[in-house]
Parts: structure tokens; C-alpha cells; sequence
């Protein structure tokens, strides 16, 4: 087992509604000519994140946790069957298409993985830039089906004009979308299903029409309006930081973290922390370990009776279970 941090390098996707703002933003090299979003802590089979530092530097998540063995993860880490969650920074160029993420209980059935429970915290925003996030009122299982068909399924969905800093907190069942011009941070359970409910037409790099998943997404679907969490977006003032409280719900904990000079925050035994430096820059220094990181930057922390320090002036998102 080993303390000391690691820097990550994402795992990156191309697709169709992607742009370019995660390079020239946050300096990402990556082959591909869009790059529409990078997983920056991903033990997932569809895109791992790799070790960049230190001895374990090219091994990706999953072959460094097994190799440093599954106490890095801490005890609560350790209770889930697979890594617990992955984080991305998303570039919605365009719009995505209208979605909606089955529950666990649903997804384990059909899809032999978890559901997915996420939160969306906006980076930057464009003017006049809006996602869709649940129905603006109650509608029957019929008038969805009717809408999805008749391609009128915007007009009951709830359109937020969104901006930097705002939270969205997006529970198993709840259809929504990201609009064009929206640069986000997602932290979500490690699962990659998803059930397009329209795509506007769109054809995928084949020529072909992307694939829809009507009869799963009437399934799983929850019919009426959102409701609001007021517990999400409270400050809290700590020794030289603060903290906003992004997520918290029985897969993960997420706050945003603001620096202006210097901070010691602690460890503990029960998880792991994700560091994800979303402006500024800093040097993180952990178990004798110092790492210099720039917005984008992502850092895994194994579990530990301990602590790290920050020095900067920075903003990243701290996740852990």
C-alpha cells in the first residue's frame, strides 16, 4: 500500500458534440480533433484514466489499485464491487442529445452494470447558454410517448439558462440535456449507461442515425417535475479555505474547494479523495509527495489517517464516498 498522491491522465472522447475548449482551456493533449469530454478519474472499461507520476507512472486506475492493493480505497470504498465513481470535464460544443440514466436495481438487469446518480457543476457558460433538467410540470406515461414521437418533447421539459457555478444534481430517471456552449465538471457513479430519448436527427461518424432508447427510457423516466435540494451550494467557512457542498448522496460527496493562500485539509480511512483543479494553480504536498498543478489537473489521494496541504491560489472540486 502506498500514500502518496498520483497524477492522473484522462481518457479522452471524440464525440460529435465536442469542442475544443478542454485544449485550449486546460491544455489537454490529446490526438483527436474534438475532444469532447476527459475522464479524469475513470477505472471504467470504456475509457480508464492512467497514472502519471510517481513509480506507477503508464499503469492505468485499476491496474495501480491492484497492484497497491484495495485498502487505498478506504473502507467505504472498498464496499462497492467496482471503482465508485468517475469524474469528466465535459465541452458541450453543440447540444447533447435528451437523455435520462437508469436506477441501479434497473441498470444491473438490463445493462450488467450500475445506474448512474450524477451532478453536473458548471466551469463557464457562453451567454444565453441553457440544459434541460426534468419536465416543467407532471405528464402521463402517454403524452411522453406521444412527444418523444412527434418530436415535441422539449416543450414540457424544464429549460434552464445556466452559468458558471451553478449545480445540478441529477438523480437516476430524470431527463435531461446539456446544451451547447456549457463547460462542466460531471461527478457520477463509475457507469456508462445512458438512454437517448432524441438526438435531433443526428448521424454518428458511420452516416447512420445514432441509436435511440425509447422503451428503456419510458421505463425508467420520472414524470414530473424536480425537486429542489436545499442543502446543495452551502458555504462553509474552514481554517484558510472555504467550501461549497456540490453533492451528497450514498455513492459520493463532492464540495468545491477555494484557496487563496494556503490550507491543510484532512485524510481519513474511509475514502479516498479525488483533487480536480478547476481554476488557479497550486502545489499539492502529501506523505513527502509534492505535486504542482494547473486547472484541469487531476490528482487521486489513497485513504489515510493523514492530511494534505495546498498552496496557491486555486479552486478544485474534492470528491470522496
Amino acid at each position: 500500500m502506498t500514500n502518496k498522491p498520483i497524477l492522473l491522465k484522462p481518457a479522452f472522447k471524440d464525440y460529435l458534440w465536442g469542442g475544443t475548449k478542454l485544449r485550449t482551456q486546460f491544455g489537454k493533449q490529446s490526438e483527436l480533433d474534438k475532444i469532447a469530454e476527459s475522464w479524469e478519474l475513470s477505472a471504467h472499461k470504456d475509457g480508464e484514466s492512467t497514472v502519471a507520476s510517481g513509480e506507477f507512472a503508464s499503469l492505468t486506475l485499476s491496474e495501480y489499485i491492484d497492484k497497491c492493493g484495495k485498502e487505498i480505497l478506504g473502507s467505504k470504498g472498498m464496499q462497492f464491487e467496482n471503482f465508485p465513481i468517475l469524474i469528466k470535464l465535459i465541452d458541450a460544443k453543440d447540444k447533447l442529445s435528451i437523455q435520462v440514466h437508469p436506477s441501479d436495481e434497473y441498470a444491473l438487469i438490463n445493462e450488467g452494470e450500475y445506474g448512474k446518480t450524477e451532478v453536473w457543476y458548471v466551469l463557464s457558460a457562453e451567454d444565453g447558454a441553457s440544459l434541460y433538467f426534468g419536465f416543467d410540470r407532471e405528464i402521463s406515461k402517454e403524452e411522453y410517448k406521444k412527444r418523444i414521437e412527434d418530436n415535441t418533447i422539449t416543450d414540457v421539459l424544464k429549460k434552464v439558462e445556466a452559468k458558471k457555478g451553478d449545480i445540478f444534481f441529477i438523480e437516476p430517471g430524470t431527463v435531461h440535456a446539456i446544451g451547447a456552449g456549457l463547460l462542466i465538471c460531471e461527478v457520477q457513479q463509475n457507469s456508462n449507461t445512458t438512454y437517448r430519448v432524441c438526438d435531433y436527427a443526428r448521424r454518428g461518424a458511420d452516416g447512420k442515425l445514432r441509436e435511440l432508447h425509447i422503451d428503456k427510457a419510458l421505463d425508467v423516466s420520472t414524470l414530473s417535475p424536480v425537486k429542489p435540494n436545499e442543502e446543495l451550494g452551502k458555504v462553509s467557512a474552514k481554517n484558510g479555505y472555504t467550501s461549497k457542498l456540490i453533492a451528497k448522496c450514498k455513492y459520493f460527496t463532492c464540495e468545491k474547494i477555494n484557496i487563496n493562500n494556503k490550507a491543510t485539509l484532512s485524510l481519513n480511512t474511509e475514502s479516498f479523495r479525488s483533487v480536480v483543479v478547476t481554476d488557479g494553480s497550486c502545489a499539492l504536498s502529501c506523505a513527502g509527495e509534492v505535486l504542482k498543478l494547473k486547472a484541469g489537473d487531476s490528482v487521486f489521494i489513497p485513504a489515510q489517517n493523514s492530511a494534505f496541504d495546498i498552496e496557491g491560489k486555486c479552486e478544485f472540486l474534492l470528491s470522496y464516498v
